[in-house]
Protein backbone atom coordinates (compact mmCIF):
# COMPACT_ATOMS: atom_id res chain seq x y z
CA UNK A 1 0.00 0.00 0.00
CA UNK A 2 1.29 3.33 -0.76
CA UNK A 3 1.80 7.00 1.32
CA UNK A 4 -1.19 8.06 -0.79
CA UNK A 5 -2.65 5.22 -0.67
CA UNK A 6 -2.47 5.19 3.63
CA UNK A 7 -2.97 9.11 3.87
CA UNK A 8 -6.48 8.86 2.21
CA UNK A 9 -7.42 5.63 4.36
CA UNK A 10 -6.70 7.31 7.00
CA UNK A 11 -8.23 10.68 6.43
CA UNK A 12 -11.72 8.48 5.52
CA UNK A 13 -11.62 6.98 8.76
CA UNK A 14 -12.62 10.27 10.70
CA UNK A 15 -10.37 12.44 13.18
CA UNK A 16 -8.01 10.26 15.16
CA UNK A 17 -7.07 10.49 19.13
CA UNK A 18 -4.21 8.73 18.69
CA UNK A 19 -1.39 9.82 16.65
CA UNK A 20 0.49 6.89 14.97
CA UNK A 21 2.94 6.72 12.44
CA UNK A 22 1.50 4.37 9.62
CA UNK A 23 4.84 4.01 7.42
CA UNK A 24 5.21 7.96 7.58
CA UNK A 25 1.73 8.43 7.52
CA UNK A 26 0.40 10.34 10.79
CA UNK A 27 -3.08 10.08 11.67
CA UNK A 28 -2.88 12.92 13.99
CA UNK A 29 -0.54 15.06 13.62
CA UNK A 30 -2.18 18.45 14.24
CA UNK A 31 -3.38 16.61 18.15
CA UNK A 32 -4.03 19.07 20.92
CA UNK A 33 -1.28 17.12 23.14
CA UNK A 34 1.55 17.03 20.76
CA UNK A 35 2.57 13.15 19.61
CA UNK A 36 -0.09 11.62 21.90
CA UNK A 37 0.54 9.23 23.34
CA UNK A 38 3.87 8.40 22.13
CA UNK A 39 5.15 11.37 24.43
CA UNK A 40 2.87 10.04 27.11
CA UNK A 41 4.49 6.47 27.21
CA UNK A 42 7.80 7.40 27.26
CA UNK A 43 6.89 8.96 30.16
CA UNK A 44 6.18 5.74 31.85
CA UNK A 45 7.49 2.83 29.63
CA UNK A 46 10.55 1.76 31.24
CA UNK A 47 8.52 0.57 33.99
CA UNK A 48 6.56 -1.89 31.65
CA UNK A 49 7.93 -5.20 30.91
CA UNK A 50 10.11 -5.45 27.92
CA UNK A 51 9.71 -8.65 27.11
CA UNK A 52 6.14 -10.06 26.90
CA UNK A 53 7.30 -13.40 24.72
CA UNK A 54 4.31 -15.89 25.65
CA UNK A 55 1.84 -13.14 27.64
CA UNK A 56 -1.28 -12.14 26.71
CA UNK A 57 -2.81 -8.34 26.85
CA UNK A 58 -6.17 -6.72 27.36
CA UNK A 59 -6.40 -3.31 26.14
CA UNK A 60 -9.63 -1.66 27.39
CA UNK A 61 -10.33 1.54 25.47
CA UNK A 62 -8.10 0.47 23.05
CA UNK A 63 -8.76 3.57 20.32
CA UNK A 64 -7.16 3.72 17.06
CA UNK A 65 -4.55 0.51 18.84
CA UNK A 66 -1.23 2.59 19.79
CA UNK A 67 -1.07 0.70 23.00
CA UNK A 68 -2.16 -2.89 21.62
CA UNK A 69 0.61 -2.58 18.90
CA UNK A 70 3.37 -1.39 21.29
CA UNK A 71 2.48 -4.46 23.09
CA UNK A 72 3.11 -6.43 20.16
CA UNK A 73 6.26 -4.73 19.69
CA UNK A 74 7.06 -5.92 22.93
CA UNK A 75 5.98 -9.85 21.79
CA UNK A 76 3.08 -10.89 23.36
CA UNK A 77 1.92 -13.76 22.29
CA UNK A 78 -1.85 -12.16 21.89
CA UNK A 79 -2.90 -8.83 22.21
CA UNK A 80 -7.26 -8.11 22.52
CA UNK A 81 -8.42 -4.74 22.21
CA UNK A 82 -11.71 -3.68 22.97
CA UNK A 83 -13.43 -0.67 22.49
CA UNK A 84 -17.36 0.58 22.63
CA UNK A 85 -17.04 3.14 19.67
CA UNK A 86 -16.75 1.79 16.31
CA UNK A 87 -14.95 4.39 14.76
CA UNK A 88 -11.93 3.66 16.74
CA UNK A 89 -11.97 0.20 16.06
CA UNK A 90 -12.38 0.57 12.46
CA UNK A 91 -8.77 3.02 13.08
CA UNK A 92 -7.23 0.27 14.91
CA UNK A 93 -8.57 -2.26 12.60
CA UNK A 94 -6.49 -0.45 9.66
CA UNK A 95 -3.17 0.41 11.74
CA UNK A 96 -3.24 -3.71 12.33
CA UNK A 97 -3.19 -4.01 8.82
CA UNK A 98 -0.59 -1.18 7.81
CA UNK A 99 1.59 -2.58 10.89
CA UNK A 100 1.31 -5.99 9.64
CA UNK A 101 0.61 -6.52 13.75
CA UNK A 102 -1.81 -8.73 14.24
CA UNK A 103 -4.50 -7.67 17.02
CA UNK A 104 -8.15 -9.03 17.80
CA UNK A 105 -10.26 -6.19 18.39
CA UNK A 106 -13.83 -7.01 19.54
CA UNK A 107 -16.86 -3.89 20.00
CA UNK A 108 -17.50 -4.58 24.05
CA UNK A 109 -18.15 -1.89 26.69
CA UNK A 110 -16.07 -2.54 30.04
CA UNK A 111 -19.34 -3.70 32.25
CA UNK A 112 -19.29 -6.65 29.64
CA UNK A 113 -15.67 -8.28 30.30
CA UNK A 114 -16.81 -11.10 31.76
CA UNK A 115 -18.38 -12.25 28.96
CA UNK A 116 -14.74 -12.45 26.90
CA UNK A 117 -14.54 -15.69 29.16
CA UNK A 118 -10.78 -15.60 29.80
CA UNK A 119 -8.40 -14.20 31.83
CA UNK A 120 -4.90 -11.97 30.64
CA UNK A 121 -1.25 -11.81 32.04
CA UNK A 122 -1.25 -8.23 31.44
CA UNK A 123 -4.43 -5.75 31.68
CA UNK A 124 -4.10 -2.42 30.07
CA UNK A 125 -7.08 -0.12 31.61
CA UNK A 126 -6.08 3.44 30.64
CA UNK A 127 -7.81 6.76 30.05
CA UNK A 128 -11.06 5.21 30.66
CA UNK A 129 -12.15 5.39 33.99
CA UNK A 130 -13.33 8.85 34.25
CA UNK A 131 -15.50 8.26 31.71
CA UNK A 132 -17.34 5.81 33.41
CA UNK A 133 -20.22 6.47 35.62
CA UNK A 134 -20.09 3.58 37.78
CA UNK A 135 -16.01 3.63 37.75
CA UNK A 136 -15.11 1.44 41.36
CA UNK A 137 -17.84 -1.32 39.61
CA UNK A 138 -15.53 -1.65 36.24
CA UNK A 139 -11.99 -2.00 38.66
CA UNK A 140 -14.84 -5.01 40.62
CA UNK A 141 -15.49 -6.27 37.42
CA UNK A 142 -11.58 -6.00 35.70
CA UNK A 143 -10.23 -7.85 39.22
CA UNK A 144 -12.79 -10.79 38.98
CA UNK A 145 -12.86 -11.46 35.58
CA UNK A 146 -9.71 -10.35 33.41
CA UNK A 147 -6.99 -9.55 35.50
CA UNK A 148 -4.72 -12.61 36.09
CA UNK A 149 -1.36 -10.88 36.96
CA UNK A 150 -0.63 -6.79 35.78
CA UNK A 151 -2.94 -3.74 35.49
CA UNK A 152 -1.85 -1.16 33.77
CA UNK A 153 -3.80 2.10 34.69
CA UNK A 154 -3.81 5.39 33.86
CA UNK A 155 -6.58 7.77 35.19
CA UNK A 156 -6.89 11.91 34.92
CA UNK A 157 -6.81 12.87 38.77
CA UNK A 158 -7.42 16.72 39.69
CA UNK A 159 -6.92 17.72 43.18
CA UNK A 160 -4.34 17.45 45.89
CA UNK A 161 -1.34 15.37 44.97
CA UNK A 162 -0.99 13.95 48.67
CA UNK A 163 -1.66 11.23 50.13
CA UNK A 164 -2.65 10.85 53.47
CA UNK A 165 -2.23 8.18 56.94
CA UNK A 166 -5.53 7.25 58.41
CA UNK A 167 -7.29 5.10 60.40
CA UNK A 168 -9.35 2.09 58.96
CA UNK A 169 -12.85 3.79 61.19
CA UNK A 170 -13.65 6.92 62.61
CA UNK A 171 -16.82 8.07 65.12
CA UNK A 172 -19.56 9.40 63.40
CA UNK A 173 -18.55 12.49 65.30
CA UNK A 174 -15.62 13.06 63.23
CA UNK A 175 -16.26 15.46 60.33
CA UNK A 176 -12.72 17.06 59.97
CA UNK A 177 -10.60 14.46 58.35
CA UNK A 178 -13.00 15.01 54.97
CA UNK A 179 -11.82 18.39 55.00
CA UNK A 180 -8.04 17.10 54.52
CA UNK A 181 -6.64 17.98 51.17
CA UNK A 182 -4.97 14.48 51.30
CA UNK A 183 -7.92 12.60 51.99
CA UNK A 184 -9.26 10.12 49.13
CA UNK A 185 -11.89 12.59 47.32
CA UNK A 186 -13.43 12.09 44.02
CA UNK A 187 -15.21 15.19 41.94
CA UNK A 188 -18.47 14.48 40.53
CA UNK A 189 -18.77 16.29 36.43
CA UNK A 190 -22.13 17.26 36.21
CA UNK A 191 -22.00 18.21 32.76
CA UNK A 192 -19.02 18.60 31.26
CA UNK A 193 -15.27 19.13 31.61
CA UNK A 194 -13.35 20.22 28.64
CA UNK A 195 -16.05 19.68 26.22
CA UNK A 196 -16.57 16.25 27.22
CA UNK A 197 -19.20 15.10 27.91
CA UNK A 198 -18.90 11.69 28.88
CA UNK A 199 -15.89 13.16 31.86
CA UNK A 200 -17.54 11.85 34.60
CA UNK A 201 -14.94 11.71 37.42
CA UNK A 202 -12.11 13.41 38.77
CA UNK A 203 -10.27 11.90 41.57
CA UNK A 204 -7.29 13.29 43.49
CA UNK A 205 -3.98 11.17 43.97
CA UNK A 206 -5.47 9.45 47.26
CA UNK A 207 -8.89 8.40 45.70
CA UNK A 208 -7.35 6.64 42.92
CA UNK A 209 -4.75 4.74 45.37
CA UNK A 210 -7.46 3.82 47.63
CA UNK A 211 -9.86 2.91 44.80
CA UNK A 212 -7.23 0.38 43.07
CA UNK A 213 -6.51 -0.84 46.46
CA UNK A 214 -10.32 -1.77 47.35
CA UNK A 215 -10.67 -3.65 44.09
CA UNK A 216 -8.23 -5.73 45.41
CA UNK A 217 -4.67 -4.12 43.26
CA UNK A 218 -1.12 -3.77 45.20
CA UNK A 219 0.10 -0.73 43.53
CA UNK A 220 3.98 -1.55 42.14
CA UNK A 221 5.08 1.48 41.53
CA UNK A 222 3.89 4.65 39.99
CA UNK A 223 6.47 5.94 37.44
CA UNK A 224 4.50 9.06 36.09
CA UNK A 225 1.89 10.56 37.39
CA UNK A 226 -1.59 9.86 36.61
CA UNK A 227 -0.39 6.11 36.15
CA UNK A 228 -0.32 2.94 38.29
CA UNK A 229 1.45 -0.37 37.71
CA UNK A 230 -0.40 -2.81 39.88
CA UNK A 231 -0.20 -6.43 40.46
CA UNK A 232 -4.00 -8.59 41.50
CA UNK A 233 -3.58 -9.20 45.00
CA UNK A 234 -5.52 -10.51 47.40
CA UNK A 235 -8.84 -9.16 48.72
CA UNK A 236 -9.31 -8.34 52.45
CA UNK A 237 -11.20 -7.13 54.99
CA UNK A 238 -15.12 -6.56 54.21
CA UNK A 239 -15.21 -6.85 50.36
CA UNK A 240 -15.46 -10.69 50.81
CA UNK A 241 -18.09 -10.70 53.45
CA UNK A 242 -20.07 -7.49 51.87
CA UNK A 243 -20.13 -8.85 48.74
CA UNK A 244 -19.39 -12.36 47.59
CA UNK A 245 -18.07 -13.28 44.33
CA UNK A 246 -20.64 -14.83 43.09
CA UNK A 247 -23.17 -11.57 43.56
CA UNK A 248 -21.26 -9.47 41.23
CA UNK A 249 -23.57 -8.78 38.08
CA UNK A 250 -24.01 -5.57 36.19
CA UNK A 251 -27.69 -6.64 34.59
CA UNK A 252 -28.97 -3.83 36.48
CA UNK A 253 -26.71 -1.52 35.33
CA UNK A 254 -27.28 0.70 32.49
CA UNK A 255 -24.02 2.12 30.49
CA UNK A 256 -24.20 4.54 27.82
CA UNK A 257 -20.98 5.82 28.09
CA UNK A 258 -18.03 5.55 25.40
CA UNK A 259 -15.10 4.14 26.06
CA UNK A 260 -11.71 7.15 24.97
Amino acid sequence: MSSEQIEQRVRSLGEWFHNLDLKGVRTAPGHFLGDFPSVFWKTFQHAFPRDLTGKSVLDIGCNGGFYSLEMKRRGASRVVGIDSDERYLAQARFASEVTGLEVELHKMDIYDVGSLGETFDVVLFMGVLYHLRHPLLALDLLYENVVKDLLIFQTMERGSEQVGQFAPDYPITERSIFDRPDYPKMHFIEHEYAGDWTNWWAPNRACTEAMLRSAGFDILERPSNEVYICRRGKRTGKWGAAYPRQTLSTTTVAHPETIQ
